[in-house]
């Protein structure tokens, strides 16, 4: 079981408060924002402990808003939730009574995330150029990726560190620089005057229709990702067991965003560059974030190297749990897909969320190859009885 390991198996910080009350009943404590832009709670040592979680987790030396976990200060949220946030998250007032977000805290810059009053995360605020087509430059999408720096290796150690400390759970480490393509990065709200194509229509139509540009940005991300993934192999070695390489989605609703032909023109020759890379140095096992129904793609996802498929987005078209671990059990890990965060988490009874953990562990667990996590990250509207009731269901399962 994860919860809290990675950026997409979080759970809101309004949760993970509620849920430490109930359990340890610190009436004091104050829960740590460890992602500010989707506004995810730390799950800690204690409460780790509490729930029976196996596994830990390390995410980037800075989160999306260029913000380093360090000098916290008290936040109070819309929903009247205490936490504590990283000092250098600066917010404003916006004009609808929600609040702006600043890359690297700097409110003299424009905001780069905005949260509506009333509700749980940020959205990236898009801050694109007038496009001349005459002038793209490649470069101006890459200024962000580079060699791991002092600081960033300083990082590393110290998690390295941290995870032998924690020697009795799994650990998982987040890649940076090895998400091609992942449109929670394209609008950068981490910098301050990002250029090039930021704005997420475009980026998409990008794909298609400026393939020379897009790959010219990938190649130059894959020559500082195949430096940095072998510092860190180097630095790691089996202390971590499964990293996180990308969590661009390739997957709506309905259906993928991108047909099997178009997803190993443009972005499986990447992908196998970095996870062959990783199996022939390091005993790491490779995982793939990608939201929606993304069923016709997992036989690419297995041929590009991946070992672990997340979220399993089970309430998507084509994407039924049982035909899934059927046909694709044997060749990946489904680590998520425990329980629906769309619908029944959210707005379901306890019985019902009772019901869907216990069903999907029944059927994903399986001769193993699962490791239970929700649909994504538990959001903040999420009655507290209905996680009590996924727990539950967890601890009764067979």
């Amino acid at each position: 079981m994860d919860f809290g390991a990675t950026f997409v198996t979080g759970i809101h910080v309004s949760v993970v408060h509620r849920l430490r009350q109930r359990l340890l009943g610190d009436k004091d404590f104050r829960v740590k924002v460890c992602e500010p832009y989707q506004m995810l709670g730390e799950v800690d040592d204690q409460l780790r402990e509490a729930l029976g979680i196996d596994v830990v987790g390390s995410l980037g030396r800075k989160s999306m808003f260029g913000t380093e976990s360090r000098d916290w200060k008290e936040l109070t949220l819309f929903d009247g939730t205490p936490c504590l946030v990283p000092g250098s998250l600066n917010l404003t007032p916006a004009s609808d009574g929600g609040w702006y977000a600043y890359p690297e805290g700097d409110t003299s810059a424009a905001p780069s995330g905005h949260m509506p009053r009333g509700g749980h995360f940020f959205d990236a605020v898009i801050r694109q150029d007038p496009i001349d087509e005459a002038k793209l430059n490649p470069a101006d999408n890459t200024e962000e990726f580079g060699l791991l720096s002092a600081e960033d290796l300083a990082f590393y150690r110290a998690r390295k560190q941290w995870f032998q400390q924690r020697s009795q759970f799994g650990s998982s480490l987040v890649i940076p620089g090895t998400a091609f393509g992942d449109i929670a990065l394209v609008p950068a709200p981490w910098m301050k005057h990002p250029k090039g194509i930021r704005d997420v229509s475009e980026w998409y139509m990008a794909t298609a229709d400026r393939k020379d540009y897009v790959r010219a940005i990938f190649d130059k991300q894959l020559e500082f990702a195949i430096q940095n993934v072998n510092t860190l192999i180097d630095l790691f070695g089996d202390v971590v067991q499964v990293v996180v390489i990308t969590g661009t989605d390739f997957g709506t609703q309905m259906g993928p965003f991108i047909a099997p032909e178009a997803y190993r023109e443009m972005f499986q020759p990447y992908h196998k560059a970095i996870t062959s890379l990783i199996h022939k140095r390091s005993n790491w096992k490779c995982f793939i974030h990608s939201c929606g129904a993304v069923r016709k793609l997992i036989p690419d996802f297995i041929d590009s190297g991946f070992d672990v498929l997340n979220p399993v987005q089970c309430s998507a078209v084509d994407m039924d749990a049982a035909r899934l671990k059927q046909e694709f059990g044997k060749d990946i890990v489904f680590w998520g897909g425990g329980v629906d965060t769309q619908k029944t988490m959210a707005f379901g009874t306890p019985a019902q969320v009772y019901g869907e953990v216990s069903e999907r562990v029944r059927i994903f667990n399986k001769d193993g190859g699962f490791v239970f996590n929700a649909v994504h990250n538990v959001q903040g509207n999420t009655p507290i009885e209905n996680v009590e009731a996924l727990f539950k269901a967890l601890r009764e399962s067979k």
